[in-house]
């Protein structure tokens, strides 16, 4: 037995929309009520070497944009939250020096100065603060395997617990523990719908080997039942896990070699905590002659895709003010 993870439930756990700035394509946008997608920050930072991360993020930004919706890249630069980023400040992000900001240190970097790149968690948390309720990433984070020894949780899960925000993912990462992942979802009361699919997704891989509770088959089939679930007044985001499009899945062979090779390397040098997905990651794009990479840059995009045809669903669906 793994053991237990808190979950906090108070729907006021949010932050206030004072100290977040919007761009003003981004604010006219949530103002007229017309569809926004979210994107983390981290990704870029963290998740892809340069200089893939800055053509990515040129390439996610106009994936929203093709799809009807307006991208909002979410960063802290000089201790500000920013939901919607310049060209300029998107160089910023993908230039390095960065850190990671999960919720728990945005007050930290706030109050500090501090440039940070925003994980799921923190851009979940943003978005919502400023009326974003579309967020589109890779993968989620989640349960670490020998969690019932470190307990190392992402944050990612119990921040969906209390944050209004309906995020497209493609599963969890398969250095995770999948199951464990989703049964804290389960206790965070977060509902799990698979598109076009009955399997939860492994990131590199388009099954985990864990079934989704749901599923759904079309981006207005998500919005009525992301406007349901909101409508009946529970304070939890929503998980929306689209497989790795069939032709860039890893394969199998590769993607096994490399995990464990990468398990491996992590205990070795006794890497732990926030710092082991980032070495995990490098650790694929190198070992696997940049098929890892590829396959990466494939399902971000596609996700950027769904959620803003989600958005879209959304804004048709919804009344005007």
């Amino acid at each position: 037995m793994m053991p237990h993870v808190p979950v906090p439930v108070s729907p006021h756990a949010r932050l206030p929309p004072a100290p977040t700035v919007m761009s003003e394509e981004v604010a006219a946008a949530v103002a007229a009520g017309r569809p926004v997608v979210a994107l983390e920050s981290t990704l870029l930072a963290h998740g892809l070497p340069r200089p893939h991360n800055r053509a990515a993020a040129d390439d996610l930004e106009a994936a929203v944009r093709d799809q009807g919706a307006v991208p909002a890249t979410v960063a802290v630069l000089d201790g500000v939250p920013r939901v919607g980023l310049s060209p300029a400040e998107l160089d910023r992000v993908c230039g390095g020096g960065l850190v990671k900001l999960s919720v728990r240190d945005l007050g930290v970097a706030v109050g500090l100065g501090r440039d940070g790149a925003t994980t799921v968690a923190a851009t979940a948390a943003l978005a919502q603060a400023v009326g974003v309720p579309l967020f589109a990433t890779g993968g989620l984070g989640g349960v670490h395997r020998g969690a019932r020894d470190s307990w190392d949780v992402s944050a990612d899960l119990a921040a969906l617990a209390v944050t209004g925000v309906l995020v497209v993912c493609s599963g969890v990462k398969s250095i995770l523990d999948v199951p464990a992942t989703l049964e804290v979802l389960e206790t965070g009361s977060v509902p799990v719908l698979g598109y076009r699919t009955d399997a939860f997704p492994g990131f590199y891989r388009r099954d985990s080997g864990h079934p989704v509770p749901w599923r759904v088959e079309s981006p207005v089939e998500a919005a009525a039942v992301w406007r349901a679930h909101r409508s009946l007044g529970s304070p939890a985001g929503m998980v929306l896990a689209q497989p790795v499009p069939a032709a860039d899945e890893l394969a199998a062979g590769v993607h096994d070699r490399l995990l464990d090779e990468g398990m491996a390397l992590v205990a070795r040098r006794g890497i732990t905590g926030k710092d082991v997905t980032p070495a995990l990651l490098e650790h694929f794009h190198a070992g696997s002659g940049g098929a890892s990479l590829r396959t990466n840059l494939a399902l971000v995009r596609a996700n950027a895709e769904l959620a803003a045809q989600v958005a879209v669903a959304l804004a048709d669906a919804t009344p005007p003010s």
